[in-house]
């Protein structure tokens, strides 16, 4: 489906990395004047500012709103959007890039500011966690206590992000929880749950190899709890696409489920760590948001995303701040 953009509004995470190198604004603005395009640059000023920027944009007759960030910008952005006709552009500037990956967007704001002026949209699926919105992951166990911890740090980058993973690790203990799925009802003892409406967390680490952010359906991940001795092996697994494989995975679709653990704790939310109750009903919101995607997925544009990707994996160990 293609869209023909003629108000748009560009919301900014400042600290996102969006920074002078690539003049975003002025990328997107020479493109807006070729095309007769009117345009407005809104910078985030805090937590959650997004959110209002996104509705005061929808307010002035916006047809799309381009979020320039990282997920949790992308979400603050995009859950304001839902059910409406205002279509969302993602330019990836966050140190995971969990939705953009997926959608096969660029990683560079040139390539991602095409897809946008391309006019291609896909309608996609969006999730909710009790009353919280998400696109890619949320989940309870290791990962929020990662999330929580990751998002302490002054400094964000590969590196501080491994470093985080190894020093939860040494002191984290797995948790039981009660799992009500299709009418079944589940007692596992797990390091942690994902709960997936796309493949990935962010940084092409599928945690849910065969989710479809389309098919109306949430793919749950459950990882048993592991010895030292699986890191490796379920690490390199996660970065191949092929965890499903492993013994200490088991993976279940439903379009609604329940998560009961035994107090209220740290869940993350596309990344974001939040608070969260001992209760979390999870639901699918059948396509939901429209969004820029490129038009074709060939094999070469994927290998050559995977290059890209990995180039950039190391450029990323100078750490920057974002949220």
């Amino acid at each position: 489906m293609k869209k023909e953009l003629k108000k748009l509004f560009v919301i900014i995470n400042p600290i996102s990395g969006a920074g002078s190198k690539e003049k975003i604004p002025d990328l997107i603005a020479s493109l807006c004047r070729e095309r007769g395009v009117a345009m407005q640059v809104l910078k985030t000023e805090y937590a959650g500012h997004a959110k209002e920027l996104t509705l005061n944009a929808m307010s002035r007759g916006a047809d799309c709103v381009i979020a320039v960030g990282g997920d949790g910008t992308v979400n603050e952005v995009a859950q304001n959007l839902l059910y409406s006709d205002v279509t969302l552009g993602i330019i990836p500037k966050g140190s995971g890039n969990g939705l953009a990956r997926e959608l096969n967007i660029p990683m560079d704001a040139k390539g991602a500011v095409e897809v946008i002026f391309s006019g291609h949209t896909s309608v996609i699926d969006a999730c909710k966690a009790n009353e919280r919105i998400f696109f890619c992951t949320c989940g309870v166990g290791f990962d929020a206590t990662v999330s929580r911890e990751f998002a302490k740090e002054k400094r964000r980058g590969s590196l501080t992000y491994i470093k985080d993973v190894m020093e939860s690790y040494l002191d984290y203990q797995p948790e039981v929880y009660e799992l009500h799925i299709n009418n079944h009802t589940l007692k596992e003892k797990a390091f942690l749950i994902t709960c997936a409406n796309a493949s990935q967390y962010g940084n092409n680490a599928f945690i849910a190899p065969n989710a479809d952010i389309r098919d109306g359906q949430i793919d749950i991940t459950i990882l048993s709890p592991f010895n030292a001795l699986d890191m490796g092996p379920l690490a390199i697994q996660l970065f191949t696409k092929t965890i499903g494989k492993n013994s200490k995975i088991k993976t279940l679709q439903a379009k609604e489920a329940q998560i009961i653990r035994r107090k209220a704790g740290v869940m993350h939310i596309d990344g974001e760590p939040v608070m969260g109750p001992e209760e979390i009903n999870i639901s699918v919101i059948k396509s939901a948001l429209k969004v820029f995607t490129p038009e074709n997925k060939t094999f070469v544009a994927d290998v050559q995303r995977r290059i890209n990707d990995f180039f950039q994996f190391f450029e990323s160990r100078i750490p920057v701040r974002i949220r």
